[in-house]
């Protein structure tokens, strides 16, 4: 029997009082003569199209707390389009208005992967860095340095543009921000050209949550830890029909016991075994913050808003590190030993203010866009270094002390205008100007000596001029970019060009020495899209970036943890270039869905660490000396390919797993020494969760980093396991969540090094086993379940 011919249905589904447009709401389509149901969900703009047979229907438009549109014995004979269809609130629903996603999705566009963090239970009670550390093609390592497939150049934004919540340090940032502060990360390798060009990896946009349902509505979470953690947060939110009061409130304290230890081998220049150097470290640190972020959303009229937020974040912690030294000769017999001691104390503060302004015109996804933003990040830092004594005694029998202030301004100007053409056409066009004012102060003070006596004076410290200093660094980028986009049938292209100037400016306060440079580049994008059927899909990307050198690889101070193990940045570095290229396939089956991609990024002037020895007096002996610093040279050539897959046997066990496999090829020399490097690696990631009798929800989460090699280091494998259990209480309204992670304890870097006269193993665990509780409660709000009509957790695969 051959098929009734299909139709198209398509339309676009609004909020009536703020004309937003609805994502996720349901199209339900009964015929009247059957009994199968078609459907589908709209996207993000609101827009709809489902494909069904000729024939007569009742249809349905539907969206959780508000009221249903209904058609009535539509007769479909031809392709239709509803047109714009609001949907007003059900004032009976309100005390149950906002929609908590119960569990974790990943949503598929043209240009970038969406990771919905939903009920993640092993990110309860934690960071930015563990959100981030679950998010496909996504890993971070023991330091909390973030790499995407394995490139740790990648840029990360907040709410789309750069933040003062990623601060100064970057990583320390990242582990003061809540975990249930984030909605979802938007993980965007192939970048089309309304992103900035920065960070040759992509981009991971960090989404902020604010509540849009009306009424007052939000949750409250409290959790403990061992070792020693315990925190508290609000989320809260209050819609009226004109104004949108949202704000999070937060404070965390926790402590994160570490260690490493280094031995060495040091060679006399007849390759013979001259000493042994053996070094033991550890670390005892503790965090406390508060982190908060209040905002008023006011809509100016039906299809225009105006928003303002305020940010403020303040931490500090205190770090006790206590460095235990050996050093043995050819015989193995000890010679030396010494312990160094060094506490760390460190105030972080950050000031951010955003305005927006939106206009929507009348025609669907006709847009224009806004944004003003500045903040203020300051960090000071107090080191204590001593030899030979023990804590607490660092104030009055330091050897050493050394203060870092730094003080970050940066203001930013953004705007974006978007204009559909016909019906699958779409221009785009915008500006973004960023200015960036970073002062640094280096300041080494060393114990006093009495001229008359030779003695030390206690309490006593005069500026070491040799390795204090002081950095000016301003850094202003001005952008531009139009793209434009269309489909036509099942394809899509996105075809866009961006051009950036940088001027950079940097200032050695105490050498009175200026460097400045300017430079104007431009970075095509191109982003291809191709619907094989409802269930399959391809996309092709292409996109140039680059990779500015922060401050800290440019300021020439050496630091000062280590009398032995010293890094230096280099004033003179250029940016990176990196072209890259990715082809993706999904394809969905029943209960199986496969998200993979193939990618080559190819890098010119490319910055490495390379490695200097030299002999110091150290003690009154000569003692050999390590120092790394950053240079440009060479070019490399990156491969690789990953998938993600999620797999649900049964309603009550999600499998989901990401592998990510890349190929590194390094050339270049320096100082007549080949830094030409080929290696292989790969990490991947399992998760399982299952729902036990009880409705308790049990969630493992494995993975595994293998070996990888640089030029001047091999990197053994990792692997580390989380466990989670959680359970509804409270008639659903409330959560208890208990996590373990590292489990085994296991999350340690362990490498060896190597160089012309030195061979060493090392180990560093920044963060050892934890276990912690948490409690979230919810008041005013409801899960969100599944659809019918929905796509599965994969979410929509959306091409443009």
């Amino acid at each position: 029997m051959s098929q009734r011919p299909k139709v198209e249905v398509t339309g676009t589904v609004i909020d009536f009082d703020t004309k937003l447009p609805l994502e996720y709401a349901t199209i339900v389509l009964t015929p009247l003569k059957g009994k199968k149901l078609t459907g589908g969900i709209t996207d993000s703009k609101g827009n709809f199209s489902v494909e069904v047979p000729k024939g007569s229907y009742n249809i349905s438009v539907e969206f959780i707390s508000f009221k249903t549109k209904t058609f009535q014995n539509k007769i479909l004979t031809a392709n239709i389009n509803l047109g714009v269809i609001p949907l007003k609130i059900n004032a009976e629903s309100l005390n149950e208005v906002e929609i908590i996603a119960e569990k974790s999705t990943v949503e598929i566009r043209l240009d970038k992967k969406i990771y919905n963090v939903g009920k993640d239970m092993t990110v309860k009670g934690g960071s930015a860095s563990d959100v981030l550390d679950n998010v496909p093609s996504v890993s971070v390592d023991v330091e909390g340095n973030v790499s995407l497939r394995g490139n740790d150049n990648v840029r990360i934004l907040v709410n789309g543009k750069p933040s003062g919540l990623v601060g100064l340090s970057g990583t320390d940032a990242l582990r003061q921000l809540p975990a249930d502060a984030i909605e979802k990360v938007e993980v965007i390798t192939s970048p089309s050209a309304r992103y900035e060009a920065e960070g040759t990896a992509g981009i991971l946009n960090i989404v902020l949550r604010k509540g849009k349902a009306l009424g007052f509505n939000g949750s409250v979470s409290a959790n403990i830890g061992e070792p020693e953690r315990y925190g508290a947060s609000a989320n809260l939110n209050y819609r009226t029909k004109k104004v949108n009061f949202f704000t999070y409130l937060g404070y965390n304290f926790r402590t994160s016991p570490g260690n490493a230890f280094t031995d060495m081998i040091v060679y006399d220049n007849l390759d013979a075994i001259d000493y042994y150097r053996n070094e033991k470290t550890d670390y005892n640190r503790e965090r406390k913050g508060i982190n908060s972020r209040f905002g008023i959303e006011y809509y100016l009229s039906e299809n225009s808003s105006i928003t303002g937020t305020f940010l403020y974040r303040n931490s500090d912690g205190e770090d006790i590190g206590t460095n235990y030294l050996d050093v043995l000769d050819n015989n193995l017999l000890l010679t030396e030993s010494s312990i160094r001691e060094e506490l760390e104390t460190e105030d972080d503060k950050t000031i951010e203010y955003n305005l927006n302004y939106t206009k929507d015109f009348n025609k669907s996804g006709h847009k224009l866009t806004f944004d003003f933003q500045y903040n203020e990040s300051d960090e000071t830092e107090f080191n204590f270094i001593d030899d030979n004594t023990t804590y607490p005694s660092f104030e009055q029998e330091a050897d050493e002390r050394i203060t870092t202030t730094e003080s970050n301004k940066e203001l930013q100007i953004k705007g974006d205008y978007t204009l559909p053409i016909g019906e699958n056409k779409q221009f785009e066009a915008g500006f973004n100007l960023n200015f960036e004012d970073l002062t640094s102060n280096y300041l080494v003070e060393d114990e006093t000596i009495d001229n008359v006596t030779g003695e030390i004076i206690s309490g006593v410290f005069a500026n070491n001029t040799n390795l204090s200093n002081s950095l000016d660094f301003k850094q202003d980028i001005y952008a531009f970019y139009i793209q434009f986009g269309n489909k036509i049938n099942k394809f899509s292209y996105l075809l866009g060009l961006r051009s950036e100037t940088t001027e950079r400016s940097i200032k050695l306060i105490d050498s009175n020495e200026e460097f400045n440079k300017k430079f104007t580049e431009l970075f095509p994008t191109v982003n291809l899209g191709l619907e094989l059927n409802d269930t399959e899909s391809i996309t092709l990307g292409y996109s140039r970036r680059l990779r500015r050198p922060r401050h800290f690889f440019l300021n020439p101070f050496e630091s000062r943890t280590s009398e032995t193990y010293i890094r230096r940045g280099n004033i003179n570095l250029d940016p990176t270039y990196t072209s890259s290229f990715d082809l993706g396939y999904l394809k969905k089956w029943d209960k199986f869905t496969l998200n993979s991609s193939m990618y080559y990024q190819y890098s010119t002037n490319v910055f490495e660490m390379v490695q200097d020895e030299e002999y110091r007096e150290i003690d009154g002996e000569e003692t050999l000396v390590i120092i790394r610093t950053p240079i440009n040279f060479g070019s490399q050539n990156r491969y690789g390919f990953e998938f993600t897959a999620n797999y649900n046997p049964f309603k009550w066990w999600r499998i989901s797993s990401s592998f990510n496999f890349f190929k590194s090829e390094m050339e270049g020399d320096y100082n007549g020494i080949s830094y030409d490097n080929d290696d292989t690696s790969w990490f991947t990631r399992l998760t399982s969760r299952i729902t036990l009798p009880g409705k308790i929800d049990w969630q493992t989460r494995g993975m595994y980093m293998a070996p990888f090699e640089s030029a001047l280091s091999k990197r053994k494998s990792m692997t580390s396991v989380n466990l989670a259990f959680s359970k509804d209480i409270l008639k659903e309204k409330g959560t208890l969540a208990l996590n373990v992670s590292d489990l085994f304890n296991s999350r340690k870097r362990r490498s060896d090094s190597f160089s012309d006269n030195t061979y060493s193993y090392g180990e560093f665990q920044y963060r050892e086993r934890q276990i912690s509780l948490n409690f979230t409660y919810r008041f005013n709000q409801k899960k969100k379940r599944e659809r019918q009509g929905s796509y599965d957790n994969d979410g929509g695969d959306e091409m443009f």
